[in-house]
């Protein structure tokens, strides 16, 4: 029943951004060419002309050829396997975390096409922003969407993540 109601409401959205596409031109913010292993895998990223520059993320991301990793949901666990009780720590443990996934999937933060962030607190944002910005190539950033949400346990902090290498 919570699948078919989310498909409900996204359904929605998703074909407001199919239509947003088809219909509107798009202004090429920047384009990125990889190579990894003599295959070149290029990254492109864009945004609407009519609308403000996003802060920290970009509207549209396309990629081609390669393959494409899916992360799920990372939290702010350590290596320890404890959780802790601030925001900053979970923040760090969980692109930490990110960023091991990606490197067992042979890609890097640089590959990261799409991002979505749950926080139990929008106010963490800045805090939030500030550690990402450690990570994640904000030149060009991904593809992203922020979702204040509650979460499971004590979490304060879940990002998950698509990437997209070379086959």
């Amino acid at each position: 029943m919570q699948s078919r109601v989310l498909a409900l409401t996204l359904m929605p959205a998703a074909l407001v951004c199919g239509l947003v596409l088809t219909a509107c031109s798009v202004a090429v913010h920047n384009d990125e060419s990889k190579e990894h292993a003599n295959v070149e895998v290029k990254i492109e990223h864009m945004n609407l002309p009519h609308l403000p520059e996003p802060p920290g993320f970009t509207h549209i991301v396309t990629s081609s050829p390669g393959k494409t990793v899916y992360l799920s949901g990372q939290g702010g666990y350590g290596e320890d396997g404890e959780l802790p009780d601030d925001f900053v720590t979970q923040a760090e443990n969980t692109f930490k975390n990110l960023q091991k996934c990606l490197e067992t999937a042979g890609a890097t933060f640089n590959d990261v096409v799409k991002m979505n962030y749950y926080l139990v607190d929008i106010n963490d944002l800045a805090e939030l922003r500030g550690i990402r910005s450690r990570y994640v190539n904000m030149d060009t950033p991904p593809a992203s969407t922020l979702v204040q949400a509650p979460l499971i346990g004590d979490l304060l902090i879940e990002i998950d993540a698509i990437a997209v290498v070379p086959e």
